[in-house]
């Protein structure tokens, strides 16, 4: 993750906003179970004259189909792909990575927890067996504990 980090700050025209983009979607990622957002996931683009990170794509829960799980994240984050903390994601990725206020970061946190209930909503709702929908929810649940959100 850090070196996404690095191409955001040598190449995108605001950096800051970027980094803040990069780690609304780490933090999502990470509590939706997408343990397959690899480097080739992310790109930068050229759009109205702006250089910027591209839109998102494959966010998808990898975990819940997953017979072992191994990694919490594709990319390591402080070396670490799994057992991450509050520590490693925001202060460490957040405010020391990506160089984020702490009010940036609570914003980001609290924007992500006022959605909560309409994600547990859709996945409630959604085509998943009744047992696959518990283990998603069950998931999501854990890492909002470890998130402290």
């Amino acid at each position: 993750m850090e070196k996404i980090v690095k191409l955001i700050d040598d190449y995108c025209t605001f950096p800051a906003i970027e980094k803040i983009k990069l780690f609304k979607l780490v933090i999502f990622n990470y509590l939706i179970g997408n343990e397959d957002s690899h480097l080739k996931n992310f790109s930068i683009i050229t759009d109205d004259n702006q250089i910027r990170l591209s839109p998102c794509y494959d966010l998808v829960n990898s975990t819940i189909v997953l017979k072992e799980q191994d990694e919490e994240i594709a990319l390591p984050l402080k070396g670490k792909k799994k057992h991450l903390t509050r520590n490693v994601l925001v202060n460490y990725f957040g405010i020391e990575r990506c160089e984020l206020t702490e009010k940036s970061i609570e914003k980001v946190l609290e924007t992500i927890s006022l959605e909560i209930p309409k994600w547990k909503t859709l996945i409630d709702i959604s085509f998943l067996s009744k047992v696959m929908k518990g283990k998603y929810l069950d998931l999501l649940d854990g890492r909002l504990i470890t998130l402290k959100i």
